[in-house]
């Protein structure tokens, strides 16, 4: 447990947090788990665009089709040649070099849900549980959380809740509820077993958190109980004091880093239109897209291991009560993306860590070849856009190729299981990981069986 009172630190509580039983395990245990062989030393961020993003006014525009399947958006020219993307994308497009495209993705069904980031091929569990469950849920060095789920209202608390109508992101399969992401904005296994002890404030109040470990920090130094502790006690103590509470919080970024990636001035709440029922849901993603982005890789710089990113269910263009038409759902939703992507890419390539971070962007479905007599797209399990950069792996390509119309794959499908291989052979030494003893079989004798995506490694 970590306890933490307003008044003068005691040395009984200042032993507590040593103990820094975060996720169910102390430090030494993690150290002891630690396998250099094992674990790679890269991180994944898995932005998950919930609702289902066409394929045709993203990444696959198709404009020789009949009027009916080609982009509503038009299309804009990458820096590939003979490449093009949705106009919406002008951006990415000048960063084709640095993605990797999959043209052949089969999301598997037409249903809403949340895989891949939770499905059968993961058990049940939260992707980054299985990467938990291996690694060992906080980063021994740092004392970061391995797994963390960030949601709108982890940098803006005036947002929405996110989202769980159409399953849970904290899911931990047979994994352990201790391998549950972090959530910073409220909830999660890992948040529960933090027991703060910090008068008139709320447990999930994160400014107020900050503002007690520094209290902390002055009161451990004033009274210099850190002296005589052994090793691992200090460490702990620092960790959790340190790294950790300023990773999360963004007010100590650069605000010029801050700027570039915020999306909030790209779509103003007055310029969408309320006649939507996902309105908010507009709004939110506007509101938070870029700074969540910003976040993550703030998280990962400091040893998370994997960072679920979902804005609230957003990408549905049905072009019904609920939702806008795709040309104009496009204005809402794919101009923040190609902002926060394109921010997040270069912001990687000048601090050197592109091949240390792997970001994977795609929803739970795809959208059909052709639009609705009302001008969206409805659901469509047989194809959908998926984007990868970074994490060391061969970008500037398109792998695969879908039909004429962008409703099936002209070449060798490529499937979630695909895309799991090709996590899990970035996050770890996979031929060490199918030996490793006191590892569940799911993990050992199944997943690790999953060839990653062809080309990319």
């Amino acid at each position: 447990m970590l306890a933490i009172h307003d008044r003068a630190l005691s040395r009984r509580a200042f032993l507590q947090i040593g103990s820094l039983a975060l996720g169910g395990l102390t430090l030494p245990q993690l150290y002891a788990a630690e396998s250099s062989r094992l674990l790679s030393d890269k991180s994944v961020i898995f932005l998950f665009l919930h609702g289902g993003p066409s394929q045709t006014e993203t990444f696959d525009p198709k404009m020789t089709a009949p009027d009916n399947s080609r982009s509503a958006t038009g299309e804009v020219a990458t820096k590939l040649p003979g490449v093009t993307f949705g106009s919406t994308f002008p951006r990415l497009a000048q960063l084709a070099d640095k993605l990797a495209i999959v043209r052949s993705y089969v999301p598997g069904d037409a249903n809403h849900d949340i895989k891949p980031i939770v499905c059968k091929d993961s058990f049940g569990a939260n992707l980054g549980s299985v990467y938990a469950r291996v690694a060992g849920v906080n980063n021994p060095t740092t004392g970061m959380p391995s797994n963390v789920v960030l949601f709108p209202r982890a940098v803006d608390p005036s947002t929405q809740p996110g989202t769980m109508s159409f399953g849970k992101f904290g899911d931990t399969g047979p994994f352990g509820l201790s391998t549950a992401p972090f959530d910073p904005s409220g909830g999660g296994q890992l948040q529960k077993n933090m027991r703060l002890s910090l008068p008139l404030t709320q447990l999930n109040d994160r400014r107020a958190l900050l503002a007690q470990l520094d209290q902390v920090k002055w009161a451990a130094s004033e009274t210099q109980l850190i002296e005589g502790l052994d090793r691992t006690r200090q460490q702990a103590f620092n960790t959790i004091l340190g790294g950790v509470a300023d990773a999360f919080d963004l007010a100590r970024e650069n605000p010029r880093v801050i700027a570039r990636y915020d999306t909030a001035p790209l779509v103003r709440p007055e310029n969408i239109d309320k006649k939507w029922k996902n309105y908010n849901n507009y709004v939110d993603n506007a509101k938070s897209l870029g700074k969540l982005l910003l976040l993550a890789r703030r998280l990962c710089e400091r040893g998370c291991g994997f960072v679920t990113v979902t804005t609230n269910f957003v990408w549905d263009m049905h072009s019904d009560v609920n939702n806008a038409p795709v040309a104009e759902g496009m204005r809402y939703m794919g101009v923040p993306l190609d902002h926060a992507l394109s921010a997040f890419i270069e912001d990687l390539e000048a601090r050197g860590l592109s091949d240390k971070i792997l970001l994977v962007a795609c929803g739970e479905i795809g959208r059909t070849p052709k639009i609705n007599n009302k001008g969206g797209r409805d659901h469509w399990g047989n194809l959908g856009p998926l984007l990868l950069t970074g994490g060391g792996l061969k970008m500037g390509q398109v792998i695969g190729q879908s039909n004429r119309i962008a409703g099936e794959p002209q070449t060798d499908p490529v499937r979630i299981r695909h895309l799991l291989g090709t996590i899990l052979h970035t996050l770890f030494d996979v031929g060490t990981l199918r030996l490793m003893s006191g590892v569940p079989r799911e993990i050992t004798q199944t997943m690790t069986a999953w060839d990653p995506i062809p080309g990319l490694h």
